[in-house]
């Protein structure tokens, strides 16, 4: 029996990829709030900027696209697509994270639809890894299920064919990323589709909540618990929305109007508090969740402010203060209360135009998109004090004018991964 047994064990334990708190393994890292809980990082940088571990140029490694990374011990997991128009097929991409060699690549079923593609080819989304799977969106919607040992597609939907989607005329393609809850992988089609809930094994819808109606936005969802009530929040193109974990029903529904064009950023949720951001003027809301019988409520903590107007590039949250760039007011690098809204605690040109931020052991990475100079600002709400900056080695060669260098940090196992598309970089800020 102890012969048997132990072979089986032998291989669950190299089959699964096993997490640590270090790991960036889904969106915006370990929480899907932009911020890692690793410490011991490199306080400042040399000049010039930290140590280059690796780089991978070639396009048909990395591939052409926005999305960031997600890292799991030795494993980064990226997407990409193959050309900088609409038409490029999609992969994914393992590399090893100890020097960026390739350990597999799976070519994804790419489907044909409108997107504008001035902006570039290639997905926008980043990868979830849960356990021995790996989850993936493609630029039109194509919801892949594949093991992360060695790529294997285990099934795949698509947001509009089958999960009812709508197919907008004028878009800039599908940019969320999935979210893994337990038993279940969660995505936002919009449309009929609503927000859609299916087996993370098997693919088969577990529910849908069709009470929604709007278009999908650009954000992801982020799961939290009120009152024991498990929730799932998200921002569509037309409001905020909180979703009933265990059937789709829809909690509550806030802010339905003044979001246009693009909804990017993805909600800030901590404190019993949902945070909401968007550009072209919309400015920002926020509201108090509470937990009503076996739902919830969503009460407005604050009017509606313009202190805060972030386009892209989402806020980090630390204690009571949010980081990030917000384009009001001529722009620039602001410190905002979180919960009770107004005017910016301080504002700063910092790093120079619209960019993403992530952060790690008190420190913001701010990652600027025209140039790709990457910041490390001290998260604090005395004043924006930024300690070193650096430049990506090189710029993507294969990104359309209209593109930015948009993916968002990524700070996992003591190295910082930074993209410009079809370029993916790792540096050293272990502080060993």
């Amino acid at each position: 029996m102890r012969s048997r047994i132990a072979p089986v064990i032998g291989a669950l334990l190299v089959s699964a990829v096993v997490v640590s708190a270090a790991d960036w393994p889904q969106w915006r890292g370990p929480n899907r709030d932009g911020v890692s809980v690793e410490t011991g990082l490199l306080k400042a940088w040399p000049k010039g900027g930290p140590k280059l571990a690796w780089k991978v140029e070639n396009p048909k490694a990395v591939g052409t696209g926005y999305g960031s990374p997600a890292v799991v011990g030795d494993k980064l997991f990226i997407l990409g697509g193959d050309g900088a128009k609409k038409t490029a097929k999609e992969f994914c991409t393992c590399l090893n994270t100890k020097d960026g060699s390739k350990v597999w690549q799976t070519p994804l079923a790419t489907s044909g639809g409108n997107f504008l593609d001035g902006w570039g080819g290639g997905p926008r989304s980043t990868p979830t890894v849960d356990g021995d799977l790996v989850f993936v969106l493609g630029a039109m919607g194509d919801l892949t299920c594949m093991t992360a040992a060695d790529g294997k597609v285990k099934w795949a939907k698509n947001l509009i064919k089958d999960l009812q989607g709508p197919n907008p005329k004028i878009w800039w393609g599908h940019s969320e990323s999935p979210l893994v809850d337990g038993d279940l992988v969660v995505v936002t089609p919009g449309g009929k589709g609503g927000m859609t809930a299916l087996d993370k094994k098997t693919g088969k819808v577990v529910w849908v909540c069709s009470d929604i109606k709007d278009d999908p936005g650009y954000s992801s969802i982020i799961p939290t618990d009120v009152g024991g009530v498990r929730q799932y929040v998200q921002q569509t193109m037309a409001s905020g929305v909180g979703v009933r974990a265990t059937d789709g029903k829809l909690l509550w529904k806030v802010g339905a109007s003044g979001r246009r064009t693009a909804v990017i950023p993805t909600p800030v949720v901590a404190d019993g508090y949902a945070f909401f951001t968007a550009g072209y003027g919309f400015g920002s809301e926020c509201f108090k969740l509470e937990k009503d019988g076996d739902g919830t409520t969503a009460t407005s903590a604050y009017p509606k402010t313009t202190g805060l107007i972030n386009k892209q590039g989402g806020v980090v949250r630390f204690g009571d203060k949010l980081y990030g760039h917000s384009e009001g007011g001529g722009g620039g690098w602001v410190c905002f209360d979180f919960k009770k809204g107004g005017d910016p605690v301080w504002k700063e040109k910092g790093v120079g135009g619209m960019g993403s931020i992530s952060a790690a052991d008190g420190m913001l990475y701010c990652f600027a998109e025209q140039d790709g100079t990457c910041a490390l600002v001290k998260a604090t709400d005395k004043g924006y004090e930024e300690v070193s900056r650096f430049k990506i080695p090189s710029a993507s060669t294969l990104r359309p004018r209209q593109g930015k260098v948009w993916a968002h940090p990524v700070i996992a196992n003591g190295k910082l991964y930074l993209r410009d598309y079809e370029k993916l970089f790792a540096f050293d800020v272990s502080g060993k």
